[in-house]
């Protein structure tokens, strides 16, 4: 099968940062590219899997510290393609939740560069997979939404909080850690109850990752006090309090000032 010819693009999801997560498409596509631009959340043992001769570019955005603009990633994929490159754009998690996917897919598109996706684990199920709950639950949780709170510098976090307030409802927040504060305040002026259980996964599925169950009105003061450098994703919604019985069994933080109340 030959699906990577060259001059092509393969925009590719990385997962989470476990090797292990990756598909099986993912891996021999890494394997197959003789040019990989990564991401800053894609780790090493992902970068492993490249062909000794490939060349690995490093084009990460975190927030703070952007390395590329979005405009000169689009121009640096574009420009390998057509230098007849087998192009491999790796993105942590997937491609298609949060991963500017649209804007290299339409930079590929304007330049007749044959481009596609191949998807990856996404840091919300990672996440839910480690605390060892289900993100949906029959008569509980019948809805899972993504968000997330990465906005531009300035710029305030605008979001549908009454529709987001919704106790029958799993919300997954991305890059949530330095909103925490305004989540917690504006969901509970939405309605949503203080004592909502909320678990923030830091660095999921990697060996240095951290779990904190807290609730939702004590958000701030977990997120600001527990949480290292590491990518977190915030959990909230009634869903999570089947984490309580596997993070006691596992010595998982969860202090005082995290106790859901009885």
């Amino acid at each position: 099968m030959n699906d990577f010819p060259d001059g092509t693009v393969w925009l590719v999801g990385a997962g989470p940062g476990d090797p292990e997560l990756l598909t099986r498409k993912a891996t021999r596509l890494i394997g197959m590219a003789s040019v990989i631009f990564h991401d800053a959340l894609v780790g090493p043992g992902v970068l492993e899997l490249a062909a000794p001769d490939a060349r690995i570019l490093h084009v990460g955005k975190r927030s703070g510290r952007h390395s590329k603009d979005q405009s000169t990633i689009d121009r640096l994929i574009v420009e390998a393609a057509l230098a007849g490159e087998r192009v491999v754009r790796l993105k942590g998690g997937d491609p298609a939740i949060f991963g500017r996917a649209t804007e290299e897919l339409e930079a590929c598109c304007t330049a007749g560069v044959a481009v596609s996706i191949c998807p990856g684990v996404t840091a919300a199920s990672a996440a839910a997979a480690s605390l060892g709950v289900s993100l949906t639950l029959r008569g509980l949780a019948r809805k899972l939404t993504f968000v997330t709170a990465h906005v531009r510098a300035g710029e305030p976090l605008d979001l549908d909080w009454s529709d987001l307030a919704d106790p029958a409802a799993t919300l997954a927040v991305y890059m949530g850690k330095a909103a925490a504060g305004d989540i917690s305040r504006q969901l509970i002026a939405a309605g949503l109850r203080g004592d909502t259980p909320v678990a923030l996964v830091e660095s999921a599925s990697l060996p240095t990752e951290g779990q904190f169950l807290t609730r939702l009105d004590l958000l701030p003061l977990v997120a600001r006090t527990a949480l290292g450098d590491g990518p977190a994703l915030l959990l909230i919604g009634a869903a999570l309090r089947g984490a309580l019985p596997l993070m006691a069994r596992t010595n998982v933080a969860i202090g005082e000032a995290c106790a859901f109340a009885a």
